[in-house]
């Protein structure tokens, strides 16, 4: 699809407007053209604003009064968005928003304009469905309760372990297994607690408040009981966590998990895991390259129940290929019968690098139908046994163009979860491919400071990267000057 930008700069929005209804085509941005190449959408301001669509023997051009900046925008996207609806024969559940947080621009909206008209702004200005708003509202409930309890002297830790015992094909994130990588396990977790430490030190001397701690990656369980034991041990050691609210360790893959490293978990004070099933269908498992079997998952529950672990997640993924409507059901009446904590149940998003998208899978209109029938059962079976959501976001090329949804019992929601979605506070993160974002309090300007990527830049070029951190004195030296 050829999507010609003329005379203005909101090719962004527009471009991801696009990709909502041709989820697998190249979307070719051209910039002031005169010249136009089927198939394409023209977008232009001049004394009016405009948006022609012709593909194939379809052909519409509509136009709208020009407005502020903002709202031209805006409506650019809605002329679009209708054209493109009427020729797909598609709306989109989540209307025009292709943003990543709408429970944080609700709350705006809501908190300046009051709640019927941040209802109005969702319903008829961005199309959102009546179901999507009702969910969003819930979510946006239960986060402001959580949102409120931090201050500006609050942040949170993230610690990324980036191995995995194989990479799941929908994952972009893993580029090599531990098979592959194993040699870089030791001297990886030996400068991760030399930067948990000075990050420490960092947080300590600008006077920072340590809320919720968050080990993901990767699979923190490939771990070995004793790497896991010293890379905890370590936060504890260096952090103040007298005013800690949450510490999370993502256990994820099932076929991880051995009773050692559950026990050196619970010794560190560690009161959350993820148990990642994603599906209890091993067909599907062996089809997506998981690696392990439903029976595994249920071991893996049953053990952490044992050791005593009060707080389990547990990682679902509707649209998985080879997934039906019928055993999705199955997969969510089993777990629900466990009764974790927490249920998060997430959209299968088609990355561009996953190996799913690489080997040529496709979006398509049943997949979205059968992905959407997942979901709305999954509200209704959750809400029936007493779980409401706390926080959602969404991915480009979703199937169906849906949402994340995590889903909890009344006081087991996940904080760290809602302040990174929310960009609540400032997190630190430490480990490769974390990203530190230092939030300036009663405002919503954030500085990012990345670590490297991948594990042998991380370990190569660790002394560069510490210098880097340095950068969080001088932003606190300005916020608190």
């Amino acid at each position: 699809m050829n999507l010609y930008i003329n005379n203005h700069s909101f090719h962004y929005e527009l471009e991801n407007l696009t990709r909502l209804f041709y989820p697998n085509e190249k979307i070719n941005v051209i910039k002031d053209s005169e010249s136009f190449e089927k198939p394409y959408i023209i977008t232009n301001i001049t004394d009016r604003l405009s948006v022609e669509v012709s593909v194939g023997d379809y052909t519409r051009r509509e136009s709208a009064k020009l407005s502020s900046d903002t709202e031209n925008e805006r409506m650019l996207c809605e002329l679009l968005y209708k054209i493109l609806c009427e020729l797909t024969s598609i709306s989109q559940p989540w209307g025009m928003i292709t943003g990543v947080r709408p429970a944080k621009l609700y709350r705006r909206l809501k908190e300046d304009e009051g709640e019927q008209n941040a209802d109005y702004y969702f319903t008829n200005k961005l199309f959102v469905s009546d179901e999507k708003l009702k969910l969003l509202k819930l979510t946006e409930k239960t986060e402001k309760k959580i949102i409120d309890l931090s201050d500006e002297k609050s942040f949170s830790l993230y610690i990324s372990i980036p191995f995995c015992p194989s990479r799941c094909r929908y994952c972009s994130f893993v580029q090599s297994s531990v098979e592959r990588s194993k040699h870089l396990i030791e001297p990886y977790v030996d400068l991760l607690c030399d930067e948990i430490k000075k990050t420490a030190e960092i947080a300590s001397s600008l006077g920072l408040t340590l809320e919720t701690v968050y080990m993901g990656g990767g699979t923190p369980t490939t771990l070995t009981a004793e790497q896991m034991n010293l890379v905890l041990s370590t936060v504890l050691s260096s952090f103040d966590t007298t005013a800690l609210r949450e510490f999370t360790v993502e256990a994820g893959r099932p076929d991880t998990i051995t009773r050692e490293k559950l026990i050196s978990i619970k010794e560190n004070k560690v009161g959350r895991i993820s148990i990642n099933p994603q599906t209890l269908n091993d067909d599907v498992l062996k089809a997506i390259g998981r690696g392990h079997t439903a029976a595994q998952t249920l071991k893996a529950y049953e053990l952490a129940r044992e050791i005593g672990f009060d707080s389990i997640n547990m990682d679902l993924i509707a649209g998985l290929p080879d997934e039906t409507v019928d055993s999705f059901i199955s997969t969510l009446n089993r777990i629900c019968d466990l009764s974790p904590e927490c249920i998060t149940v997430h959209t299968l998003s088609m990355k561009r690098s996953s190996t799913l998208t690489q080997d040529g899978t496709a979006i398509n209109r049943d997949d979205a139908l059968r992905t959407s029938a997942m979901l709305k059962y999954a509200g209704e079976k959750l809400v029936s046994e007493d779980y409401l959501p706390y926080y959602l976001y969404r991915q480009t090329r979703m199937v169906g163009n849906l949402e994340n949804t995590g889903w909890s019992k009344k006081g087991f929601e996940s904080y760290y979860n809602i302040y990174v979605m929310d960009e609540t506070h400032t997190i630190l993160g430490c480990g490769a491919g974390a990203v530190t974002k230092l939030k300036k309090p009663n405002d919503t300007f954030l500085k990012r400071i990345f670590n490297f990527k991948y594990p042998y830049e991380y370990i190569g070029r660790y002394n560069e990267q510490l210098e880097r951190k340095k950068e969080i004195y001088t932003f606190y030296e300005k916020v608190y000057k």
